[in-house]
């Protein structure tokens, strides 16, 4: 041993000596581990040659074949015995050869290595079906269903052979075989069907009675009776739904089971029998569990039976149920709308649905703010509206619109809404002054846009147009800003022709300091003045609406006015009304808005002017540059450097030089196009 580890020290000092690398520069050409892979994959190829296909001419060389294929199979089995797919391939093969007796002698040997695997008992069936061995075959099936009994694929090829081959006495066996395993539903159903195929019904009715005692299940019950319906056994179905009832008793009792025992009742115009279910189930389910019971037990009663017992029942159970969720919370508003929406469609005196609604307003918000009472007002609405329209008690409405409103923190906040229902109420019964009393004390109390303009509304209406001025003075006079105020103000005395007075209107209303929407009033006066053609008005109002603002679109409608007067000299007009809009932008610098300006004056003296004019304003459009300004930070003393886009115009001064250089640059760029 000595000596061997000293010769193996020597080798290693050898190798060590010869693997030395002196030098380490990288080689010139560098070859990579994808091209190594790829060379040694085209060598593997080259000698890897499909081997060619043999030809067999005699039985001599036959058998030759057949002793290399059964040495080769046997080697593999040789090497793993547990690999089943190498017993399959050669029982295969064997089949292919025509030798069934080796074929079977693989198989059984094959079953002494793993008797359980149940791919090999249906392949070696499968092979006796296929060559026509049948008593094979039953000896097969027989063996697998013994040691495999619960491998139902067995069952079901086994009785698909002996019906196929019209053996319904050895198929009939076979499935019998199988039931004294009791094995799954679907099993049985096979069996069932198998006699049903064969009109054997009373065989049929006694596999049934045998599954539900097996497979006690609800549906199979269900199944079982509605089995004996079908074919004509009434009495025999109403004994199943019965035992059924019994065998789970009070405590196991099903809802699904009661149903379908109803149904069936009231399919055979046993309406009493089913009721008397129907109340059963009520009595002992959980009430979580009694909704579709109640549901179908409405329905029939409302088919064929007194409609006010289910009705109580259904009414008392969900008056339950919306009378805890107000003890929880008496403060949930969509629970008590539930309850009282319940008992207005089923009270008939309205001593209960009074008693909820009283209950209900007496839950008031405790915090004073609007968005907690928004839900409440709206059990107030509703008690009035029922007591109007379904009660039809007008003062008890009454009384309750003032219960509301006296309730109601007008200082804070109000509901013009409740104001307006009682108002309209009043008018419903033809109380004008108490009406007018009431928008009059909303008015005083609580002052509103909603209330003016209804109010107003209420009196155009009536045609009260004297009252309808003196409600708009009241309303400006509470907010004088409200544009549309205004405007609805001078359109009621326009179209009461009264001309003088709207323009006045409208004169006070341009008059105001403050307006929320100047534009709108603006446009409304400019559009009076224009219907009325008094263009000298209108020009008067744009003059006067410029020494306020110097705004673009200003002007352009003022060209545009110009331009709609049709007389001979509007194109000129309009041509000056341009021409000032640009003098007073280059003054004020406004330089977006004057290329906006000079764009549609373009395109007027394109559609309206000649060449010359055209050419005058193409020498005032200007040349579009890219700059760089500083931007500092805000809460911070660092700043950056952006981008932007100005416009540099040829009448400025300090434009003349920037514009020289341009014309130069767009000049070099061109000779240098050129050039190329």
């Amino acid at each position: 041993m000595d000596n061997v580890d000293d010769d193996i020290g020597l080798g290693k000092q050898k190798l060590s000596k010869i693997a030395k690398v002196k030098n380490k520069q990288p080689a010139p050409v560098q070859i990579t581990a994808e091209q190594l892979l790829r060379e040694a994959k085209e060598r593997e190829l080259e000698l890897v040659q499909p081997p060619p296909k043999q030809k067999i001419s005699d039985a001599a060389e036959l058998r030759d074949y057949q002793m290399r294929k059964r040495k080769a199979f046997e080697d593999n089995i040789r090497k793993n015995r547990s690999v089943i797919a190498n017993w399959l391939k050669y029982a295969s093969w064997e089949e292919s050869q025509h030798a069934l007796r080796n074929a079977r002698s693989v198989y059984e040997r094959a079953l002494d290595v793993d008797h359980r695997n149940i791919t090999i008992w249906l392949k070696y069936a499968e092979m006796e079906m296929k060559n026509k061995q049948i008593n094979s075959a039953r000896n097969v099936w027989d063996r697998a269903v013994t040691i495999l009994p619960r491998a139902n694929q067995f069952w079901y090829k086994y009785t698909y052979m002996e019906e196929l081959l019209g053996n319904m006495a050895g198929c009939r066996q076979v499935f019998e075989r199988w039931m004294e395993w009791e094995p799954e539903e679907q099993a049985w159903h096979s069996f069932i069907n198998f006699e049903l195929r064969y009109k054997e019904l009373d065989r049929a009715r006694v596999l049934y009675e045998r599954f539900v005692i097996v497979h006690p299940e609800v549906k199979n019950w269900i199944k079982y009776a509605r089995f004996e319906e079908k074919n004509g056994f009434i009495a025999s179905s109403r004994r199943i739904y019965e035992r059924a009832v019994d065998y789970f008793g009070d405590e196991h009792i099903n809802e699904q089971l009661l149903i379908a025992f109803a149904k069936f009742e009231e399919g055979q115009k046993e309406h009493e029998r089913a009721r008397v279910i129907y109340k059963f189930a009520l009595d002992r389910l959980p009430k979580d569990k009694c909704d579709e019971i109640y549901r179908l037990y409405t329905i029939h009663e409302k088919k064929f039976g007194d409609r006010s017992a289910i009705e109580d029942v259904i009414v008392s159970k969900r008056r339950f149920h919306y009378e805890e969720e107000v003890k929880q919370n008496p403060f949930n508003y969509d629970a008590w709308f539930d309850y009282v929406r319940l008992l207005e469609s089923d009270d008939g005196d309205g001593v209960q649905v009074r008693e909820i609604y009283e209950r209900a307003i007496s839950n008031v918000p405790p915090s004073a703010e609007k968005r907690h009472w928004r839900r409440y007002i709206y059990l107030w609405i509703n008690y009035a509206l029922y007591e109007e329209l379904q009660a039809r008690d007008y003062e008890r409405t009454r009384q309750v619109y003032k219960a509301c409103l006296d309730l109601v923190p007008h200082k804070k906040f109000t509901f013009a809404k409740v104001w307006v229902m009682f108002a309209k109420f009043e008018i419903r019964q033809k109380n004008l002054p108490g009406a007018r009393k009431i928008m009059g004390t909303a008015i005083g109390k609580c002052p509103k846009d909603k209330l003016f303009r209804q109010y107003i509304e209420l009196e155009l209406q009536l045609r009260e147009f004297d009252r309808c001025r003196a409600l708009y003075e009241k309303f400006l006079e509470f907010s004088p800003e409200n544009c549309n105020t205004w405007i609805k103000y001078a359109e009621l005395e326009t179209i009461l022709n009264d001309i003088e007075r709207a323009r006045a209107i409208y004169q006070l209303a341009i008059s105001q300091p403050q307006l929320d929407m100047p534009e709108i009033l603006w446009k409304a006066f400019i559009d009076f003045e224009t219907k009325l053609e008094e263009f000298d008005n209108v020009r008067r109002l744009y003059k006067e609406l410029l020494k306020r603002t110097q705004h673009v679109k200003v002007w352009i409608s003022y060209a545009q006015f110009e331009l709609s007067v049709a007389d001979e000299n509007s194109v000129r007009k309009c041509r000056e009304v341009y021409r000032q809009a640009n003098k007073e932008m280059k003054l004020n610098d406004a330089r977006e808005e004057r290329v906006m300006l000079l764009d549609v004056w373009k395109q007027f003296e394109f559609d309206h002017g000649d060449e010359h004019y055209l050419m005058s304003v193409e020498k005032l459009q200007p040349s579009k540059v890219k700059r760089t300004r500083r931007v500092e930070t805000q809460g911070s003393e660092q700043s950056y450097f952006e981008e932007y886009y100005d416009y540099i115009f040829p009448d400025e001064e300090g434009a003349k030089p920037n514009l020289k250089i341009l014309a130069m640059a767009k000049s070099w760029k061109k000779q240098e196009q050129e050039e190329q």
